[in-house]
């Protein structure tokens, strides 16, 4: 078993949460985006000290690799990366989408539905998956613009959670469905600790040198005129 520090920035919400032995011991949340860079090893230091921890005690650092905000991966991946590189620890990569998944499912605990996490990538589209309740995807992660009949195979097998903050767009166009059930959901890095557990035991480590988020899709440099 492990303690793990779990970081998300991958939204305008940031959080950073210390997990031992796959139970989330304390969280710490940023609601302000701009602010992730400068919160993020503050909480750190945070929450090793009001665990009576150092960095010695830590076995591996897990973050949220995206899809999500450009910017705010960056930041996340930078700090885990920089982490690990001074305290001579593994690092863990856990899909944001997956996250999301393993967060909505511990709260509903139906075993019978399928999870569809949704996050805003702008205009009509959305980064999202979907999960069955084991966590493997049914729809792998993509970039993807929605139309009403989105997903109609999908909804016609099984009852299907849609959540996240791409997932109100959809659910205006949307035709009514019974199979289609929306549900809040807030980041938290606390979610990617059953995750990070089960990749820690496996031995499923990212290349420290090598890893990059994963964006899903290019980032759009406006051209000058």
């Amino acid at each position: 078993m492990a303690l793990i520090l779990n970081i998300d920035t991958a939204t305008t919400t940031g959080s950073v949460s210390l997990a031992r032995d796959g139970r989330a011991l304390r969280t710490k949340v940023n609601e302000h985006q701009q602010d992730h860079a400068a919160t993020m090893i503050l909480f750190v230091k945070q929450l090793l000290e009001e665990e009576g921890l150092t960095a010695a005690d830590v076995d591996a650092v897990a973050v949220s690799a995206g899809p999500g905000s450009y910017t705010g991966l960056r930041v996340g991946v930078a700090t885990a990366k920089g982490l690990c590189y001074a305290w001579k620890k593994p690092l863990i990569a856990v899909s944001t989408l997956q996250m999301m998944a393993q967060g909505m499912k511990s709260v509903l605990q139906d075993e019978a539905a399928w999870y569809c996490p949704m996050l805003d990538a702008r205009r009509q589209e959305v980064f999202t998956a979907i999960y069955d309740a084991g966590l493997n995807a049914v729809l792998q992660p993509q970039a993807l613009v929605l139309s009403p009949d989105t997903f109609s195979a999908e909804l016609a097998q099984q009852k299907i959670y849609f959540f996240g903050d791409g997932s109100p767009k959809w659910e205006q166009l949307l035709p009514a469905h019974e199979h289609a059930v929306f549900k809040e959901y807030v980041m938290n890095a606390a979610d990617m600790t059953p995750l990070s557990e089960q990749f820690y035991r496996e031995k499923a480590f990212a290349d420290l040198a090598y890893f990059s988020p994963f964006y899903l899709k290019s980032f759009f440099f406006p051209q000058k005129p």
